[in-house]
């Protein structure tokens, strides 16, 4: 996969994309990342991306103008059809199912905006808009960077063991189970004896559950969503008890 990110601050991603398992999906050719300064392509003579808002308001808004040209000058480079996202407070809310979706496309066009927001006449150049949660931070990057760590994970081939992405939360509308390592005892804590028993079928069993438990706890409302069988809802019913 090839991703493109339009952004006022290139520098950031450098740890980012050159750190951990990221690094090594470029160094393994599975990704292909390329960072493009918005700043550079304004017409203006002291390279401004930003101005007042038509109306009156609080705040400055990204001007349309550098980046339409660096957008241009990004499919100039490389023709490719790509899937183009504005990461954006008010965007589609980023879940493991769009995550999925994204995986699947061979390139990706991010641009992060800033300031108060982006003119709305880039809309017509996006093809979606992203937002991490129901909260607004400074810029467009550090979501940017979340969609693409989460996106880059489900490449195949990124992730050490194909099994990682399936077992993990919100994979199949559950929370993960707990997960355990060694000393199977540690300061008086031990590991639940079911995981030291070599029984997989039991195994499964408890995972699932746990993982139930640990949904209806910290996320009740997925559960709506969840795929549950008879046994399921029995052993939640059961539990409440």
């Amino acid at each position: 996969m090839r991703i493109d990110v339009l952004t006022l601050f290139p520098q950031m991603f450098d740890s980012v994309m050159g750190s951990s398992i990221l690094s090594r999906a470029v160094q393994n050719g599975l990704i292909e990342f390329h960072v493009h300064n918005i700043r550079e392509y304004s017409d203006s003579k002291h390279k401004n991306t930003d101005d007042y808002p038509f109306g009156g308001g609080a705040g400055m808004v990204m001007m349309a103008q550098p980046i339409f040209d660096c957008m241009e000058a990004v499919f100039k480079e490389d023709a490719t059809y790509a899937k183009r996202v504005l990461m954006s407070p008010r965007g589609r809310l980023l879940t493991q199912d769009i995550a999925g979706e994204y995986a699947k496309e061979t390139r990706l066009v991010i641009v992060c905006g800033h300031y108060e927001g982006v003119d709305e006449r880039v809309s017509v150049i996006l093809d979606d808009e992203i937002s991490i949660g129901d909260y607004v931070v400074t810029g467009g990057e550090l979501p940017a960077m979340v969609l693409i760590d989460c996106v880059s994970r489900l490449i195949p081939g990124v992730l050490g063991s194909s099994e990682s992405a399936k077992d993990e939360s919100f994979t199949g509308g559950l929370l993960e189970y707990p997960q355990y390592t060694r000393p199977a005892q540690f300061r008086g804590l031990n590991v639940p004896e079911v995981l030291l028993n070599g029984n997989h079928a039991k195994i499964s069993d408890w995972r699932r559950k746990q993982a139930l438990l640990k949904t209806k706890k910290c996320r009740p409302d997925l559960l709506a969503k969840a795929s549950l069988t008879a046994e399921d809802m029995l052993f939640l019913e059961q539990a409440e008890e």
